[in-house]
């Protein structure tokens, strides 16, 4: 297994004092975000595209501090039901598909997207329930009409392009949230390159337990986030989990992002890299922080140091003993 970061916490840092930084915490790899919601601080592929030797330089930067490139991220919803946010997603898709076959690399960090509930909306609905006949007739368009056909086309292109895997984040907002919708999708599309980026802290509230999700996913499993989550059981046994009040509002929320650690103990992270070695996921685990209640240095220094106990970084070898 490789450390990684999710270097968009350091957007207030150019990508040279960025490398630098994370080469001295002891981090082998760094996922870059490059457009949608991450923001392209780091890496705006529109640019490098037009110059071949500032893709280069780009590269020089992050070889330099010995670090690799884990993958690219452009986390958006390019089947947004206004055509012109969906474009700019949908761009955004195609650049990073586009400069990671300069770069290289062969993985994109991606998010499903979720369209309108039928063909007049101007806004993205998430479906939570099957009744009224309503909603599971907006599923019915949403993956048949929209979800579907646009993915078919984009898996055509980044494989034509020399990308191996699309990693969807499973993200309650979007069609694909969970185990179940990423191999419904994967299925419907008709495609290998589409897999799971496996961020635990989305799956935590929603009550799915990550080492089943893991064992359940098996080699669908293309990248994974090291994020936490912690369940405040005094809001959420009297309130629930689907929790719209602002992630600032940590005291009266049902559940908060934290830095790994602070949401669940050692065992259960011990039990999740166990697992993800058992279906052969042997690969980047790329920390995200998003914790209120720290810093991003503090809560990304904290997740390095706790990862660095339950990550196994040596090839595992043949059994000796058997």
């Amino acid at each position: 297994m490789k450390l990684s970061v999710f270097a968009v916490l350091l957007a207030d840092k150019s990508l040279d004092e960025a490398c630098k930084y994370l080469a001295e915490s002891g981090v082998q790899a760094v996922e870059i975000g490059c457009g949608g919601f991450p923001g392209k601080a780091h890496c705006n592929p529109e640019e490098l595209l037009k110059d071949e030797k500032k893709i280069a330089e780009f590269k020089a930067t992050i070889e330099k501090y010995g670090l690799e490139i884990a993958a690219l991220s452009t986390h958006g919803n390019p089947v947004h039901p206004d055509p012109a946010i969906a474009k700019s997603f949908h761009d955004d898709f195609v650049n990073a598909v586009l400069l990671a076959e300069k770069l290289g690399v062969n993985r994109i960090i991606a998010f499903s997207g979720c369209p309108g509930g039928s063909p007049e909306d101007k806004t993205p609905n998430w479906v939570t329930c099957p009744w009224p006949d309503d909603f599971s007739n907006i599923l019915e368009y949403q993956w048949n009409e929209v979800l579907v056909p646009y993915w078919k086309k984009m898996t055509a292109f980044a494989e034509s392009h020399g990308i191996k895997k699309i990693a969807f984040e499973m993200h309650p907002g979007f069609c694909v949230y969970n185990p179940e919708t990423i191999m419904k999708l994967r299925k419907a599309v008709g495609s290998d390159l589409i897999g799971a980026n496996f961020d635990p802290s989305h799956l935590f509230w929603q009550g799915i337990d990550p080492v089943y999700a893991i064992r359940y996913l098996g080699d669908a499993i293309y990248f994974f986030h090291a994020k936490d989550t912690k369940i405040d059981d005094i809001n959420s046994k009297t309130q629930g989990v689907l929790d719209t009040k602002h992630y600032s509002d940590e005291i009266h929320r049902s559940w908060i992002f934290r830095s790994v650690g602070y949401g669940h103990d050692y065992q259960l992270w011990k039990d999740m890299m166990s697992a993800l070695r058992m279906v052969g996921y042997d690969d980047a685990i790329s920390i995200e922080h998003e914790d209120s209640l720290m810093t991003p240095n503090e809560g990304l220094q904290k997740a390095i140091s706790f990862l660095k106990d339950v990550m196994m970084f040596e090839d595992k070898g043949a059994m000796w003993w058997a």
